[in-house]
């Protein structure tokens, strides 16, 4: 699956933006792409007491963090073409508007401690229209092993085509975590199998199998493996990525002002999981 012809990195100096900014430059250099470095400023205070000269100011100050970011780029991988974007607001929006021909966003988490249901980390997953990594603290390659969160959803699908396109490009292994615990998402016509432990194993290990199968004839250089627990998929993943350096889940669609929020397994990972997690759209969105 492809998305651009570009990587979309978030940076604004601070460590994690610093974190973001090296895994993009990585990423675009192990996929050959270019990278797209953006800088979001905003005036800090009301726009009652707007100062033109004082926004030229902090405007100036966002420019140079910016050429900061492009010339650590250039240093760390001095191959991949990289340009700056300085942008005025927030800095979810921004990304979005800017995101047109990029294949992933890149932005840096927090510690738990920080994140916010405001910040960017949690927003731009819930709205951008392409795959969103949060590079958090851990997840440096030691295990080199992709995980995906499936759960039979057409966004569980997606997330199955950027984790097998992950570990090929780089030579990880594929886990494929199914926590199929999960009755207050099922249609009327299944909350029978929830009487039924195995008849629920059953059904759902078929579904995960048959998708797999799939995508591994798509990809046959990925070593994948499955694991259906009858746990909740928060449990699920949680466990699967204490050994992983990269956790894939897919974005359920939502309408309203749900659409400024993701659910609350994928917030719990982009607030909590030892590795760099991924948010990937379903197609079409």
């Amino acid at each position: 699956m492809s998305w651009g012809s570009s990587i979309l990195v978030g940076y604004d100096a601070t460590p994690d933006g610093e974190r973001a900014l090296r895994w993009a430059a990585a990423e675009a250099k192990l996929r050959r792409l270019a990278l797209n470095v953006c800088h979001a400023w905003r005036w800090p205070y009301s726009v009652k007491y707007i100062d033109n000269e004082g926004a030229a100011i902090v405007r100036r100050m966002g420019q140079n963090l910016l050429d900061q970011g492009v010339l650590r780029v250039r240093d760390v991988a001095p191959a991949v073409p990289v340009k700056g974007y300085l942008a005025d607001g927030p800095a979810d929006a921004a990304l979005i508007h800017l995101s047109g021909e990029a294949e992933m966003i890149v932005v840096g988490g927090h510690d738990p401690a920080e994140m916010a249901l405001g910040s960017t980390s949690m927003r731009l997953p819930a709205r951008a229209p392409r795959p969103v990594v949060v590079v958090r603290p851990g997840g440096g390659g030691e295990h080199r092993r992709v995980v995906a969160g499936f759960d039979g959803s057409s966004g569980s699908d997606a997330a199955l085509a950027f984790a097998y396109e992950e570990a090929a490009v780089r030579g990880w292994t594929l886990r494929v975590v199914y926590g199929c615990w999960e009755p207050s998402a099922a249609s009327a016509d299944e909350l029978s199998l929830f009487a039924d432990r195995e008849r629920l194993r059953q059904v759902r290990g078929a579904e995960l199998e048959q998708s797999v199968a799939s995508w591994s004839t798509k990809y046959p250089q990925v070593d994948v493996q499955t694991a259906l627990t009858v746990t909740s998929p928060r449990e699920a993943l949680f466990e699967a990525a204490e050994t992983a350096d990269l956790l894939v889940v897919g974005r359920r669609g939502a309408g309203g002002i749900d659409r400024l929020r993701v659910g609350s397994t994928t917030g719990a990972m982009l607030v909590q999981a030892p590795c760099a997690v991924v948010v990937v759209p379903p197609a079409g969105s």
